[in-house]
């Protein structure tokens, strides 16, 4: 199962969405969104699920997606 992390602009600023996640967040940076959702990639994959992160324009259209493949433990 592929965990997906959304940055979408709302108003003045930018979301981050994540399904393991209740609740979004909200950030007056793109910058800003955009890291915290590569961590939250990163912090997915090392915990063993594959991540897709996902950034949306002003627009609406995507502007780049990437994916942090899942960690395998080692001797695993």
């Amino acid at each position: 199962m592929v965990r997906l992390i959304s940055v979408t602009p709302v108003g003045d600023g930018w979301t981050v969405r994540a399904e393991p996640f209740d609740n979004e967040m909200l950030f007056f940076s793109g910058a800003k969104a955009e890291s915290t959702a590569r961590r939250m990639g990163q912090t997915i994959a090392r915990r063993g699920e594959t991540a897709e992160m996902r950034i949306f324009l002003r627009d609406g259209s995507l502007a780049a997606s990437f994916v942090f493949p899942a960690v395998q433990a080692a001797g695993g």
